[in-house]
């Protein structure tokens, strides 16, 4: 894409306002790692610190490599006024006027957890993704479950496998209901069935997207709870499949 934009002049805009932080960490693979390399070539990026930033709503940012787009944004109101001819935020600024405490809250926590490679905050952000890997492991080796593929950041995403794409979607969403019973809080996710373009995808596809199941690990804490996250899908995946298997309504994989 740099290459195109260098050839053609169009710009380019990369939407790091989820996973921009995850250029600090030093457990990309080699892929994801040269994207996050190229980052610096773009023309603007947007980043939002409520995510991975330690911090709440309200301080997100677009980025701009030429400082002159700001005229595409420039309002005027008769009772404002600068003391200079510059363009100035408080003119160019998607949501004019805000309060200064998330900037400076933002601020305080960079300097007690600088943004560099190696220290404390880039190696949660590695714990974190660490504890994704493990989780994939486990969903990639247990036969009642379809992975796509390794997570980049540290959201996982997988299903359970079924004859057919709406039954999976039914057990995910059971699974969603039975592990939040026991204080395992997953997420759920419409995806389109070729999200799960592999071999092992031997399901009917009697609908278009599949309802699958989601974890977004942020936590560096997540990878000291594995195990314990573990016991309870694995419970609550037990429940929910038996309990199809009594109605007759699920063939097990177990043995493919």
């Amino acid at each position: 894409m740099i290459r195109l934009r260098n050839a053609h002049g169009f710009t380019l805009h990369a939407d790091a306002a989820y996973g921009g932080y995850f250029g600090l960490t030093l457990n990309l693979v080699d892929e994801t790692r040269r994207t996050f390399d190229l980052l610096s070539k773009v023309d603007s990026i947007s980043i939002d610190p409520h995510k991975h930033g330690l911090q709440p709503y309200g301080c997100g940012c677009v980025l701009f490599r030429d400082p002159t787009v700001g005229r595409f944004y420039k309002h005027d109101s008769p009772y404002t006024y600068f003391s200079s001819g510059d363009l100035h935020l408080g003119e160019i600024s998607l949501e004019c006027s805000r309060p200064g405490a998330a900037a400076v809250g933002l601020w305080a926590t960079q300097k007690l957890l600088p943004l560099v490679k190696g220290g404390k905050f880039a190696q949660m952000l590695g714990d974190g993704r660490a504890a994704a890997l493990a989780l994939f492991e486990k969903l990639h080796s247990d036969r009642r479950f379809l992975t796509a593929f390794p997570p980049e950041l540290d959201i996982v995403v997988w299903t359970v496998k079924a004859d057919r794409v709406s039954e999976a979607s039914d057990f995910s969403r059971s699974i969603f209901a039975e592990a939040a019973r026991h204080n395992l809080h997953l997420a759920l996710a419409e995806l389109p069935v070729e999200f799960f373009d592999r071999p092992e995808f031997m399901m009917e596809h009697d609908r278009s997207r599949i309802t699958c199941l989601r974890s977004v690990l942020m936590k560096p804490e997540h990878h000291d709870w594995i195990d314990r996250i573990w016991n309870i899908l694995d419970k609550a995946t037990d429940v929910v499949l038996q309990s199809r298997v009594a109605k007759g309504s699920f063939m097990s994989y177990k043995n493919r």
